[in-house]
């Protein structure tokens, strides 16, 4: 059997499939650069908590504890989110890949293709459900303390 050579329509072809993934990457990493700011917070605010003049204060013990136990749960929260994230990244570039290869290779792919950009799209939900319950998490546990107005 003997295989046709690689045409440029096929190439500029794959060059036009592969440009949604690229835009979808380029999404995923807003995502994660957001992600990764909320998990710098995070840490940020437990080493204050830990290292700070607060933390050696004993009327503030049972507060500070429980900030810590919120903390240490969005901060799992939020590093499983990236990981999901960053496996759709992945996955997606796994996309962009098999999509050449099918077009250099002349072999089909699209069973593979199909698998792996529905696997990325289910890593990207898992790290948006995540992400959304860190979010809620952070918005439960800290309350702003508003003044009343005079009459």
């Amino acid at each position: 059997m003997r295989r046709h050579a690689v045409n440029s329509d096929n190439v500029a072809h794959a060059i036009q499939l592969a440009l949604a993934p690229v835009f979808l990457l380029t999404g995923i990493g807003a995502i994660l650069n957001v992600m990764a700011a909320r998990l710098a917070r995070i840490i940020d605010r437990g080493r204050q908590l830990t290292e700070g003049p607060i933390a050696h204060q004993p009327q503030y013990g049972d507060a500070v504890h429980a900030e810590l136990l919120s903390l240490e749960c969005r901060r799992h929260l939020a590093s499983s989110a990236i990981t999901a994230i960053t496996l759709a990244a992945l996955l997606v570039c796994t996309v962009i890949a098999a999509l050449f290869l099918e077009v250099l290779l002349q072999i089909a792919l699209s069973w593979v293709l199909s698998i792996v950009f529905m696997s990325a799209t289910m890593a990207l939900v898992v790290g948006l459900a995540l992400f959304l319950r860190e979010v809620h998490l952070a918005t439960r546990t800290v309350r702003i303390p508003v003044p009343q107005r005079g009459m």
